[in-house]
């Protein structure tokens, strides 16, 4: 990935915040000579390595976790906030309309090598805290222990954990740090105006630069 310095982003808690808000992760291997890609979401466990472990589940019969090269780094891509930019709200635009428009965006590149774990024991840890993570915010949290333990564990094996402990983590945040602040303030408030979720969480990555 392209990171001119203005757009990197290495603060640790920072990148694993995006991580934990956007944790569905675009996971690419290479398999043979070609680049599988699947769409896996992920635990950050901030406690195990330098940069920090990612810990997920794909299908049994999903063959990307036989089909990963021990040797080989894969990648994880998560998409954090994004938004068109239209140059009508820089201010500077109006004064000599040399503007064009432009993406802002905020994304985290993990890089390291899986690891396959396919035991009973680590699963049904892995699935109790990845349940109790995603519902945490639910008025009536479902938990594991809900369903009947014999559909729970029928399904447990018909899965397989992945843990990837990260060798790198690069963050790019592109949210105008090199525009001036009459043309920052104006990006906020025409996301603002905007009136969605989206576009606010962008406005609020802005903001904090200006």
């Amino acid at each position: 990935m392209y990171v001119p310095k203005h757009f990197e982003e290495s603060d640790l808690a920072t990148l694993h915040a995006l991580i934990k808000a956007h944790p569905l992760g675009a996971w690419v291997i290479r398999s043979g000579d070609d680049l599988v890609a699947d769409h896996i979401p992920f635990l950050i466990d901030a406690s195990r390595g330098a940069h920090g472990t990612l810990v997920g589940h794909v299908a049994r019969a999903n063959p990307v976790w036989k089909s990963f090269s021990g040797t080989t780094s894969s990648l994880v891509i998560f998409q954090g906030a994004e938004s068109y930019i239209t140059p009508s709200w820089y201010p500077s635009k109006h004064q000599h309309g040399k503007a064009v428009p432009t993406w802002n965006y905020a994304v985290v590149h993990a890089y390291g090598l899986p690891v396959v774990r396919d035991d009973r024991a680590w699963m049904a840890q892995f699935l109790n805290q990845l349940t109790n993570e995603h519902e945490a915010a639910n008025a009536l949290p479902w938990k594991v222990s809900d369903a009947p333990q014999e559909y729970t564990e029928r399904l447990m094996q018909e899965i397989v954990g992945i843990e990837i402990p990260i060798a790198r983590l690069v963050g790019k945040w592109k949210v105008h740090q090199h525009r001036p602040k009459a043309d920052k303030l104006g990006v906020v408030a025409g996301l603002l105006g905007l009136g969605d979720e989206k576009s606010a969480a962008m406005a609020a990555l802005v903001q904090k630069h200006v």
